[in-house]
């Protein structure tokens, strides 16, 4: 519209004004018409800016509405503790009394529980040395008797083995109870109703002897032992329970004659007809109860010393 406008007027203008106003017209007109082009694109910015603002606000007022019930919330919290507040304020000093002498109590039993609980800590600790001091007693215990164990199995062995050649003559050699018992009937050593050794009894106490000598920590106790025939005697013996002991204390005798053999290790006994191995109904059995029997044992000194450190 504009263009049709310019055209019609162009000839009335051209004739109008010059060439020069025209161009200067011409120019104010284009340049209008970038300002009116910019003014439209920053129009359209500013509503699009608009509706963005308006969206904002609509969430702020949002946020505005929920910080208001909150404070109204946290209002009335703050008036409720307030009250909590000055009612306890009003009470404070007696219950802080009452809570000072509760404290003051509990302080003072646990002082007595810490005096109690060291007292006992010191008693376990002395139980504990004690323990362990008895434990190391009873293995050195263990130690020296299982030590006595192979001393007394070996010399076992050691008395079999010298002696092997005697067994069939009414000799044996066994272990009971810890001990080495060595057994000879008095068909090895004796002539009924003596105490005198023979030849090949005394060449069996011999062996005995050398093994002994050997061992000088083994006690040594000999036995006598008859059967129950009464022993008819004469003025020197009495009967079966002399003659018992006369025949231990004759083989204590022929054992001494090894010097080595220490006298103190050596206790002669007559033990008589009192403790029988067999029956004495029959001629078998008496000649059995009728023995030397000579009992060796390991000494029990450091045994006993350890026994009684650990009581």
């Amino acid at each position: 519209m504009k263009k049709i406008f310019l055209f019609l007027l162009f000839p009335f203008v051209t004739s109008c004004v010059s060439s020069k106003m025209f161009n200067e017209i011409e120019d104010r007109y284009a340049n209008l018409k970038v300002a009116h082009v910019n003014l439209e694109n920053e129009h359209d910015s500013l509503i699009k800016n608009y509706d963005s603002l308006r969206y904002h606000y609509g969430e702020l007022v949002g946020q505005y509405e929920k910080q208001s019930q909150l404070l109204a919330t946290t209002s009335g919290t703050l008036a409720t503790l307030q009250d909590a507040y000055s009612a306890l304020e009003e009470n404070s000093n007696e219950a802080l009394q009452a809570s000072i002498e509760t404290n003051r109590g509990l302080l003072e039993k646990i002082q007595i529980k810490e005096g109690e609980l060291l007292d006992e800590r010191g008693r376990l600790d002395s139980l504990r040395n004690e323990l362990s001091s008895r434990s190391a007693r009873v293995e050195e215990l263990e130690d020296l008797i299982s030590e006595k164990e192979a001393i007394m199995s070996t010399l076992k062995n050691t008395l079999a083995n010298a002696l092997n050649s005697f067994e069939g003559n009414g000799l044996s050699v066994e272990r009971r109870g810890g001990k080495v018992y060595v057994s000879m009937e008095n068909k090895l050593l004796f002539q009924s109703g003596s105490w005198s050794v023979g030849s090949t009894g005394k060449q069996a106490l011999k062996q005995l002897g050398n093994v002994l000598a050997a061992n000088p920590d083994i006690a040594i106790l000999i036995e006598g032992h008859t059967d129950t025939d009464p022993y008819i005697g004469n003025e020197h013996l009495s009967g079966n329970w002399d003659l018992s002991t006369k025949r231990a204390t004759e083989i204590v005798k022929l054992l001494l004659k090894n010097k080595t053999i220490k006298p103190e290790n050596l206790t002669a006994a007559g033990r008589g007809e009192h403790l029988p191995l067999a029956s004495n109904k029959a001629a078998e059995g008496k000649a059995k109860n009728r023995r030397i029997e000579v009992i060796l044992s390991p000494k029990l000194d450091k045994i006993a010393e350890l026994l009684e450190r650990v009581d």
